[in-house]
């Protein structure tokens, strides 16, 4: 019996056909794959017009992190991005801190940015602070610390003195300007990081300047914020103003500060000072004791430090607002020459109708 004839040559060319079939399929998908994987890591999924920000706070897990980076509303295809952090294993890598979502970040660069902590620093500034409890307030808000945690430090005698200060001078310590860090510092690394800025701004010849005057660095900041809340909207008359208090305190004549009445009373919608408000017994009250108050009554500019440091030298004793309304003073040797001033002021009050 006759052996069946093999025709090899349609057994190779089924192969060949096979193989060329799964090489296209393969093909296919691994274009198909690439382009995915192209569209999922690097094509930009964050739309923002304005600059957005996500706070990891400690101990988040990645899932509400990813939630909190969702409800921004900056990102267009979430599911892409928890795909991306699931492949970047983010759930192993959750760091805290305080990340900006950049306007064209694609998923990678985005992750990346959450996993190996690289956050976006923040400013702080110190404005329009009276009192302890509003810095603790301030600071406390600005980074990612515990309730009540700062007003602790700043009212703890042990700490405050490992710093150089007292629970009241320790105020002195926070020099107004507008500092970059890390939303994710702690309490004393913030504490520590002011404690520097303030030895830097003490330069060698801001502390001659003191030490001739007879004055501790405080003592500096607490006349400084006298005179800032003397002469709020003009800097260029804080160097004469300071002279004034200067001047008084040679003498050993009563500051009798307004601004300091108002702070003894702790009623900061006082706008005139009356007969009333001397009374109080406090030994922020310039009129009723002599000498510097405790502590400063705000937190002084810079320009209002150097104004201390670089009185305006004269004779002046006394001022009182001008009867110009122009928020500049008028400026008396004696006391007759003050009264003339004063008159000529509580007469503009009067044309005016402010006080009748």
């Amino acid at each position: 019996m006759a052996k069946p004839r093999i025709d090899y040559k349609a057994k190779a060319l089924k192969r060949r056909n096979r193989f060329a079939y799964i090489t296209g399929i393969s093909g296919l998908i691994l274009i198909t794959f690439s382009y995915y994987f192209y569209q999922v890591f690097f094509t930009p999924n964050v739309e923002t017009k304005t600059p957005t920000y996500v706070l990891v706070r400690r101990g988040q897990t990645a899932k509400s992190v990813l939630d909190s980076v969702e409800a921004t509303g900056v990102i267009v295809d979430k599911l892409s991005l928890r795909f991306v952090a699931k492949v970047m294993k983010y759930e192993k890598l959750v760091k805290p801190g305080r990340y900006e979502l950049k306007d064209g970040y694609t998923n990678r660069e985005l992750i990346n940015a959450l996993r190996t902590g690289r956050q976006s620093p923040l400013k702080l500034t110190f404005q329009n602070i009276r009192l302890r409890q509003d810095l603790a307030q301030k600071l406390n808000t600005a980074i990612d610390a515990r309730p009540g945690q700062f007003d602790s430090l700043l009212s703890s005698p042990s700490y405050t003195k490992s710093l150089g200060f007292d629970t009241t001078s320790i105020m002195t310590m926070f020099i107004p300007n507008t500092y970059e860090l890390y939303w994710n510092s702690t309490p004393d690394n913030l504490m520590q990081r002011m404690k520097k800025e303030y030895e830097k701004f003490w330069t060698p010849a801001r502390d001659a300047k003191r030490k001739a005057m007879n004055l501790s660095r405080a003592e500096v900041s607490t006349l400084a914020s006298i005179v800032e809340a003397e002469q709020q909207q003009h800097a260029d008359e804080r160097p004469r103003v300071a002279g004034v208090y200067l001047n008084r305190l040679r003498r050993g004549m009563k500051l009798q500060a307004d601004p300091t009445v108002v702070y003894a009373n702790q009623d900061f919608t006082i706008k005139r000072v009356l007969n009333v408000h001397l009374t109080k017994d406090s030994p922020y009250n310039t009129y009723k004791y002599a000498g510097l108050p405790p502590g400063p009554i705000n937190l002084p500019s810079i320009a209002s430090i150097d104004a201390v440091l670089n009185p305006e030298r004269h004779d002046y004793l006394y001022f009182c607002a001008k009867e110009d309304f122009s928020g500049y003073h008028a400026f008396a040797r004696n006391e007759q020459e003050h009264l003339v001033n004063a008159r000529r002021y509580q007469a503009a009050l009067t044309r005016s109708g402010i006080m009748k």
